[in-house]
């Protein structure tokens, strides 16, 4: 998509709400907006929206088979709750034994290559088949998770994904969110209150200490970006010529 373009729709929507700007590209795009789902905090607030305004968005979330109990749990209730498809997309079998015969089971703790290889094939690699077919990507992202993140724009093109990805929650502040969870009821990991800020797989996850950044608990063991490659392409943001 042109530069010009995602500068224009941008504009038009910063002037929306979230359920707004979601029926917008859901006009524009009917059939093919698709929400990714970690069944994070943000992810959750994203999903009630959804569901409470019966948005035409498809809602998926991706199993990498080494989530915590808890996440499973979420899952299930979450459906429950709002009624709503959440589609499960899994690692391909062949390439994850590829994986574990090459680097052991707990091969990721050996280095940051290990890791990523473990990311791309149980995380990175279901996304791409995930987005197949769809023009949008809405995503649970916040400007103040990491220093990565801070400079997204509300509407940017995923580069490596050929698609248009929409940052509803970037300006959000995490005060703002648990508010909107505690006054509209929304479930969520109970993990987040025993220092689990950013949730992901189980063995690559860990509580934070008070004052540590909040992306800290996300790959515990390494110095890195923290970044597992779902977010990590290089954008064409809106306000390129």
């Amino acid at each position: 998509m042109e530069a010009n373009k995602i500068k224009e729709l941008t504009h038009k929507m910063e002037s929306l709400s979230i359920k707004e700007g979601m029926g917008l590209l859901t006009d524009l795009f009917p059939g093919k907006v698709g929400f990714s789902t970690s069944l994070g905090q943000e992810d959750q607030v994203i999903t009630e929206i959804i569901a409470r305004n019966n948005l035409p968005v498809e809602i998926f979330t991706l199993d990498t088979g080494r989530l915590f109990y808890e996440t499973y749990d979420l899952l299930a209730r979450t459906i429950v709750k709002y009624g709503v498809d959440i589609k499960p997309y899994y690692p391909e079998t062949q390439a994850v034994q590829d994986l574990v015969t090459k680097n052991g089971i707990n091969g990721f703790y050996h280095s940051i290559e290990n890791r990523k290889s473990c990311c791309y094939v149980r995380k990175v690699e279901p996304l791409k088949r995930a987005l197949k077919g769809n023009s949008v990507w809405i995503t649970g992202l916040r400007a103040e998770q990491s220093p990565n993140r801070e400079n997204m724009q509300l509407l940017e093109w995923d580069e490596g994904n050929q698609i248009l990805k929409y940052n509803p929650l970037l300006h959000w502040t995490m005060d703002e969110m648990r508010s909107y969870i505690n006054n509209n009821k929304i479930p969520y990991n109970p993990l987040h209150d025993k220092g689990f800020v950013s949730i992901g797989c189980a063995p690559c996850t860990r509580a934070i200490e008070p004052g540590e950044d909040p992306r800290a608990g996300r790959w515990w063991w390494e110095t890195s970006q923290k970044e597992c490659g779902l977010h990590e392409q290089e954008p064409q943001v809106a306000n390129k010529s």
